[in-house]
């Protein structure tokens, strides 16, 4: 078709004189990129906005036999709706390090601790003795009890790699091989060198990695992808496995002395955010000294106590209405506005993934907590509202929403499932039931007045 503009001849092709066509053109080509994109995308999103450059190729090759990414319990969450804000990893990256080389206020040192031997590595100290360290003043130069009665059975050579991580540390443990080691995703390029990773594991585990040959028999220095192997001697520890986890996970700031940062990660956890940009969004943008995620489901440590009765996480039944009652007599209180932290809306963590600044605040409360769970059990859900509220100085914390949990990690299910005492072997305790802490249709006469608070505050 020709048309005469300004006494000129000009051809158009014909096709281009129907905007139906082009329209139809233009969402073909749309729709065969975003095919393609989504095909190929290692996040399977559209258009998702990455504040980071990850490293794609993988961190470990495993043996198949292994199966390090069976059993993952499925989330709901879409993994291409983040409900947390990660800025650009370069500038996080130099951030953290530039607080690191100025903070010389954060690490162990902040605290002074008592020294000495025992029979447990936390010196077993009495109720009225552990709440008498609750108040502390720096200036006055005073001692806390913080475990390490014992000697912590690791090498010579492991112990100076642990004290040289001066940044920082990811940290993770496994006993009676209960769980496998997976490697962390969306890992970016500089993290495998400014942060440490380090699992700690005890015979029984270190020989399932042995059958498995991920590593060497031969070899004194362990290393499955990012993580250091860290061989325990468990037997010098605690019988309860459930305990020797408890050393790693809140005197992590006693193992790692000259860190700055830290997360916790329970090995049944992924992580699939980068370190950096986790503490970085969590920690230092909030101004906080400690990172948690709210409990699912419950928000009063009572309800939590219960639950732990009810689908028997802990056997001895009667520890646990000790436990309670004692707190309630001396001012637990269920989780209200009034609270020191009336932010943060639970009493109740979800207590797999932990990300600390290692200030004096977050280090007596890890000390004050970890003596709370040798003097009565290692369910650290139970006794993490009364720590947190009764001691002084206040941390600043974060306990993030659910979501934001089940985003920056996957979880899996635990290897095996033991039947008997948490000691693997058979026991004489009374094994929890619901109605075990029920007396005439209540807990107790002790735990009467946090109830009806409770279950006002439940209604209102």
């Amino acid at each position: 078709m020709a048309i005469v503009i300004k006494g000129k001849w000009e051809r158009h092709p014909l096709l281009c004189h129907s905007k139906l066509f082009c329209f139809s053109f233009f969402y073909l080509f749309t729709s065969l990129f975003l095919a393609i994109y989504t095909t190929f995308s290692s996040t399977k999103c559209l258009f998702r906005s990455s504040p980071f450059d990850p490293i794609q190729f993988p961190l470990f090759s495993y043996p198949s036999s292994y199966g390090e990414h069976k059993y993952a319990i499925p989330s709901l969450r879409s993994s291409c709706d983040s409900p947390v804000f990660f800025s650009d990893y370069k500038r996080v990256e130099e951030e953290i390090q530039e607080f690191c080389r100025n903070s010389t206020a954060l690490g162990s040192k902040n605290l002074n601790y008592i020294q000495g031997n025992a029979e447990t590595f936390g010196g077993n100290f009495s109720f009225q003795k552990r709440i008498s360290y609750f108040h502390h003043n720096n200036q006055d130069g005073i001692q806390i009890p913080c475990g390490f009665f014992k000697k912590f059975p690791i090498s010579s050579s492991d112990q100076m790699a642990m004290e040289k991580c001066d940044r920082v540390v990811v940290v993770s443990a496994i006993f009676n091989d209960h769980d496998k080691i997976r490697q962390p995703k969306g890992i970016g390029a500089k993290t495998i060198d400014s942060v440490c990773f380090f699992m700690l594991v005890d015979d029984v585990t270190l020989n399932g990695l042995y059958n498995h040959n991920l590593i060497p028999r031969t070899s004194k220095d362990y290393k499955v992808g990012v993580w250091r192997i860290i061989k325990v001697q468990k037997e010098n520890l605690y019988e309860n496995a459930a305990m020797n986890g408890v050393i790693p996970k809140y005197l992590l700031h006693r193992l790692f002395p000259n860190t700055k940062f830290s997360i916790w990660i329970d090995a049944k956890l992924q992580l699939v955010v980068d370190p950096l940009l986790l503490i970085h969004s969590l920690v230092i943008k909030e101004n906080v000294d400690m990172a948690i995620s709210r409990h699912p489901f419950y928000v009063h440590t009572m309800e939590e106590a219960m639950a732990t009765a009810r689908w028997k996480k802990w056997w001895d039944i009667d520890s646990l209405k000790t436990q309670m009652e004692t707190y309630c007599e001396n001012g637990l209180e269920p989780w209200s506005p009034k609270k020191p932290y009336p932010s943060v809306i639970a009493d109740v963590p979800d207590s797999g993934l932990i990300l600390r600044k290692h200030s004096l605040a977050t280090n007596l409360f890890s000390c004050l907590l970890f003596n709370e769970l040798e003097g009565f059990n290692p369910r650290d859900q139970l006794a993490f509202a009364y720590v947190r509220d009764e001691m002084k100085p206040k941390m600043n914390m974060n306990m993030f929403d659910v979501e934001v949990f089940e985003q920056v990690s996957i979880e899996y299910r635990h290897n095996l499932i033991r039947q008997g005492s948490p000691n693997g072997g058979s026991s004489n305790i009374h094994r929890a039931a619901y109605h075990h802490l029920h007396v005439n249709g209540s807990y107790t006469s002790k735990c009467d007045a946090y109830l009806f608070k409770m279950w006002d505050e439940s209604h209102d």
